[in-house]
């Protein structure tokens, strides 16, 4: 069996900054309610002709170039989004275009909202487990911006835009500990875009029962750790770093408290960054690397919840 390790990690956010007092003018909040409900102070949009794509290729260069490989090298592209450029061909598709990787490599998106990166992720290495894979390139992304109703403000304060990406490799010694993977459909109502391409009901925005929401998470988060932990035979002592899908800091610090850690062991971006779904976890994970804190040989626990309902987590070596 071939074990999987990261070599590589990049992200990217889009240049314009949108501030709580931007939102203050726009919809009936505060930045004192922002805040103190969510910990987020600003988020990042992307440009009107800005795609997801865009995003994802820069986001991969930056992975490239930080794991020091050509594109040739990468077997395998699976690209977590739930704002895809186009209903087809796959966003992984036209990146893998841009990108100019080899046709003999395998390109596809994976849908699981927010636990989309989590999911991704999880199906690489699958793939490098077997055998069949080497190199992967796995990225999440959203732009949240572009199916927001920004006069519905229990979502449009919570929402950016940006990306993430690994680069995954074949190792001969053990790197992802542990995967788990969960979804539960029933509860499907409490937070979706309620319009689609069979099922047109001309509301094309996120919409949400943020109190239903959050309690569901909270006890997702709450519940997925020890089930992680006891599937790879870890204590909760053995984890150096949480790296949380940013959705909500009162989520976040539950989610710390069940696993153990202070708060100075988190990555934390939801301050800077909102909520930026599938862009999430790779965005705090490569700024944890690039900054310094998260070192080679660390173990860190990843974790997300999203629509769906979606949740699951990672417990790996970097």
């Amino acid at each position: 069996m071939n074990y999987t390790k990261i070599l590589g990690t990049g992200s990217y956010l889009p240049e314009r900054v949108m501030l709580n007092s931007e939102l203050e003018a726009m919809v009936d909040t505060s930045d004192e309610w922002i805040q103190a409900r969510t910990g987020i102070k600003e988020r990042h949009i992307a440009r009107e002709d800005e795609t997801t794509c865009d995003m994802c290729e820069q986001a991969a260069l930056n992975a490239i170039q930080a794991a020091d490989i050509d594109p040739s090298e990468i077997d395998l592209i699976v690209l977590a989004t739930s704002t895809p450029d186009l209903i087809y061909p796959s966003t992984a598709c036209l990146l893998q275009a841009r990108l100019g990787v080899s046709n003999t490599c395998a390109a596809f998106d994976v849908q699981a909202a927010c636990s989309g990166f989590v999911y991704a992720f999880s199906i690489a290495e699958k793939f490098i487990q077997s055998g069949s894979v080497k190199k992967a390139l796995v990225v999440g992304a959203d732009a949240n911006s572009k199916i927001l109703d920004w006069t519905d403000r229990g979502t449009c304060v919570l929402f950016g835009d940006g990306a993430g990406a690994i680069i995954l490799e074949a190792s001969d010694e053990p790197g992802v500990y542990a995967t788990r993977l969960h979804a539960d459909g029933s509860h499907a109502h409490l937070l979706q875009v309620p319009s689609g391409v069979s099922k047109p009901t001309g509301d094309p925005f996120i919409r949400m029962s943020g109190n239903e929401v959050f309690k569901f998470a909270v006890n997702a988060m709450g519940s997925i750790v020890d089930e992680t932990l006891q599937e790879c035979g870890l204590s909760k002592s053995d984890i150096d770093w949480l790296v949380p899908h940013q959705a909500n800091q009162r989520i976040i610090k539950a989610t710390a408290r069940k696993l153990g850690v202070t708060m100075d062991k988190v990555i934390l971006t939801v301050a800077e960054h909102g909520n930026t779904s599938g862009g999430s976890i790779p965005l705090a994970l490569d700024t944890g690397i690039r900054d310094g804190r998260i070192k080679r040989g660390d173990k860190l626990f990843l974790e997300a919840v999203g629509s769906g309902f979606t949740w699951g987590s990672i417990v790996l070596k970097y």
